[in-house]
């Protein structure tokens, strides 16, 4: 049974249904690529504003928060992340950038900013024991190594956004992270409650080096930089055998430069590696193997490697659905599921770095068809993947911070983090600062 708070709140989201919408198209025709959501922002913080949130900008480059009154209790923070993703034949691509929202961050959009819209009314916020705000986030997407070079000497340190918002203290006050997306994993209802196990990655990039020699006069007296590469994928190839199911291993490979002309022996090539795996210590454990490879192969030609180390992404620490947002949801009658052991999402997301460092309250849901990241996404059904994640966002936290923040005390309490910011950045630093030079002589 709702209380009038919570139909209060309903109403105001059904009164800004046309609104949230047009948000949503509009970001969907206007995509943006990670730490470059320069219109997506000011778009985010012209609503939030308007709405009456205290507006900070320019948080990790291109990051905005919106705030609520300050209020004794916790404090929440409900995410939408900006960026789109690199695929050129969405129909609705941008032509420059090649970057489309075929991951459906413009749908958690519209439900942060519909999730606003219904709590921006000072009833409502009288009857809630902490504080929250809206964080639109740049750089959710795997940024590659150029740029990740290019952002750090303009002052961006880490590689995508909430991992550099924790870094300059973004997330300071945040006792709990609010987060939304569509479906990533198979699942037949429309709503998906709770965090399922993520993997986590790890990234480098590797500069394979060799000697030039005519391709055809004396190739005797060169070093194929593209053999070395060749070999240490295939060696990759051949280790997939030993990974274990359970530890969810991916590699991925993409070779950037191989050579410079085809009747030299290339004498350089670069690669960027990618593993994926379950754990943090399986991922140090596969990536050993993958450097193992190019060693090996450097070594077999008298080649060199040079290692630059990437930073990745941890696993997200799974969470069951918490006992504010399974009550929403029955509320509003939707269907849904929870996540229960053993569930499994394949892919990475900077959200496993939150969730060592606070309790994410986390849901998926439907409202799209095609393949994420693919050319035929598109959201389907506006009101599943628009407004009710937005009613579903706003009775949460209302639920959770509600009789003094009774609800969100009960999870801060229980909850342990892995790492708090000096920690964590520490960490993340250490793991990047590996980078080493290894096998023959080329000279």
């Amino acid at each position: 049974m709702l209380d009038k708070t919570e139909e209060k709140i309903l109403q105001r989201i059904d009164a800004y249904r046309e609104q949230i919408i047009n948000f949503a198209e509009d970001i969907a025709s206007h995509p943006e690529p990670g730490f470059e959501e320069i219109r997506t922002a000011q778009k985010t913080a012209e609503c939030l504003r308007q709405l009456g949130y205290e507006v900070t900008e320019h948080l990790a480059r291109t990051g905005v928060r919106g705030d609520s009154h300050p209020a004794e209790g916790p404090h929440l923070t409900i995410i939408g992340e900006m960026d789109a993703i690199g695929c050129k034949a969405h129909p609705v691509s941008d032509p420059v950038t090649g970057v489309a929202h075929a991951c459906g961050h413009h749908a958690q959009m519209a439900a942060m900013i519909g999730c606003a819209a219904a709590l921006a009314d000072t009833e409502i916020q009288k009857e809630l024991g902490g504080s929250f705000s809206f964080l639109a986030v740049p750089a959710e997407e795997y940024i590659d190594a150029d740029k990740r070079v290019r952002l750090q000497k303009e002052g961006t340190e880490f590689c995508c956004g909430k991992s550099e918002m924790i870094r300059t203290g973004v997330f300071d006050d945040t006792d709990i992270v609010l987060t939304t997306h569509v479906h990533m994993v198979p699942v037949e209802e429309d709503f998906y409650l709770g965090n399922p196990a993520c993997n986590g990655y790890s990234a480098e990039r590797v500069t394979v080096r060799g000697k030039a020699a005519h391709g055809a006069i004396d190739p005797w007296n060169g070093v194929n930089a593209l053999s070395i590469t060749t070999s240490a994928i295939q060696m990759m190839g051949l280790m997939r055998e030993t990974f274990r199911e359970e530890d969810h291993v991916r590699l991925h490979n993409v070779i950037r430069k191989a050579g410079d002309v085809i009747n030299s022996v290339p004498d350089e090539a670069v690669v960027e590696t990618k593993v994926r795996a379950a754990s943090l210590g399986k991922l140090e454990e596969i990536t050993d193997m993958v450097n193992r490879a190019y060693d090996g192969a450097a070594y077999a030609f008298g080649g060199r490697i040079e290692r630059e180390i990437l930073q990745g992404y941890m696993p997200i620490l799974p969470r069951t659905a918490d006992a504010a947002l399974m009550e929403a949801a029955d509320d509003l009658k939707l269907t849904y599921r929870t996540v229960q052991r053993g569930d499994f999402n394949n892919a990475c997301t900077d959200v496993g770095d939150l969730s060592h460092l606070f309790p994410v309250v986390n849901f998926t849901f439907k409202g799209f068809e095609g393949r994420l990241h693919g050319a035929d996404f598109r959201i389907t059904d506006p009101e599943k993947a628009y407004i009710l994640p937005a009613k579903l966002l706003a009775l949460t936290v209302y639920k959770l911070l509600r009789n003094g923040g009774e609800e969100a005390g009960k999870i801060c309490q229980d909850f342990t983090p892995v790492f708090d910011r000096e920690s964590y950045t520490d960490y993340i630093r250490q793991q990047t600062d590996k980078n080493k030079t290894s096998g023959g002589k080329t000279e």
